[in-house]
């Protein structure tokens, strides 16, 4: 009898397991697999994906990742046979492109009013909506300048100093969303003929254009280079892992980007996409965002990571995100022209 019951407990233990098994594929079976291009660091994926399918149990997100400009050239190239449902962490100003082709849904995310104004499209029903806001800095790496008694910048118009010679490493703005909204500023801060002038000087100092916005920071605090013209996040990152570089707001300020979300017209996962769409203008998703970066799209909210500049948020200069998206592919193929040949093998 013992005998028996034992194993009529055995089998009811295995039934449960077996249906707890069933309950948890069938779960994993309804879960909608959406494709989210980005421009997001490869270090920031894995923690951005986990909290938003823990937030919405729904989705699985399958990541398409590249730098700005790719990402931006690859959605542009399937505008007539879309493959992706959702944009996610790509630089505004690539997003109010996508909006004037006519490439994004429209789709005002649920509390997308707890925005700041400027991190929305302005429109009704929203294209887009911002997450947080990027500057370009200069990484100066301390050690290497006391070793050959080099100066450090204050300027913009500094850099372009001939004992930088061969010391400056900084983003193509044709692959690199930090290299476009760098020129941009510089472009709007001092006028198209003084700007392009301007590069021209900077350009005999630069050993080489990067294909990431990421790189010339890394290689300053590395050492390879003396100057990395690069991104605030970046900066402060490798600044806190040890390395001997100061992060530098230009005085006359720094040109600035938000990264944003939208949908993409023709996606076949319409309500999938809306649901992480949602998620991403919550109070929750910018805390996320607050890990990594200082100037926040939720209303009140700000962060400090650590070594983050100060003053960074006033250095921001008046920024026309509607002129970077019209003039983009003016500006990159004079930009292509005059100076790619210093660009990095792709």
């Amino acid at each position: 009898m013992t005998r028996t019951l034992n194993l009529a407990g055995r089998l009811a233990a295995g039934a449960v397991l077996l249906a707890g098994i069933g309950l948890a594929a069938t779960a994993e079976a309804q879960r909608t697999k959406i494709t989210v291009y980005t421009a997001l660091e490869s270090d920031q994926l894995a923690q951005f994906k986990q909290a938003a399918e823990a937030a919405v149990p729904s989705i699985d997100i399958s990541w398409v990742r590249d730098s700005t400009g790719v990402v931006t050239a690859r959605l542009l190239a399937e505008k007539d046979n879309p493959r992706a449902d959702v944009v996610w962490g790509l630089a505004a100003s690539s997003l109010a492109l996508f909006d004037a082709q006519g490439m994004l849904v429209p789709y005002t995310p649920k509390g997308a009013e707890n925005l700041k104004p400027v991190f929305r499209s302005g429109k009704n029903p929203e294209s887009w909506t911002g997450m947080d806001a990027f500057l370009s800095v200069v990484c100066f790496n301390t050690a290497e300048a006391a070793k050959g008694n080099k100066p450090k910048p204050a300027s913009w118009t500094d850099l372009t100093n001939p004992a930088y010679a061969g010391q400056i490493v900084m983003p193509n703005p044709a692959s690199s969303g930090t290299g476009y909204l760098t020129i941009a500023a510089w472009l709007q801060l001092m006028g198209e003929a003084k700007g392009w002038e301007f590069m021209d000087a900077v350009h005999k100092n630069v050993a080489v254009y990067t294909h990431s916005g990421s790189a010339p920071c890394v290689q300053a605090a590395k050492g390879e280079r003396l100057i990395g013209i690069g991104f605030d996040m970046r900066g402060a990152r490798e600044k806190s892992q040890g390395a001997p570089i100061d992060i530098i707001l230009p005085k006359e300020g720094a040109g600035w980007e938000m990264e944003a979300t939208g949908i993409v017209k023709g996606t076949k996962n319409l309500d999938a996409a809306k649901a992480l769409v949602d998620w991403t203008v919550t109070r929750g998703a910018n805390e996320m965002y607050g890990k990594w970066y200082a100037i926040l799209a939720h209303q009140g909210m700000s962060a400090a990571p650590p070594n983050y500049p100060a003053g960074a948020e006033a250095a921001m200069v008046k920024n026309d995100l509607a002129w970077m998206a019209n003039n983009r592919q003016k500006i990159l193929d004079e930009w292509t022209k005059r100076y790619d040949s210093k660009s990095a093998p792709r």
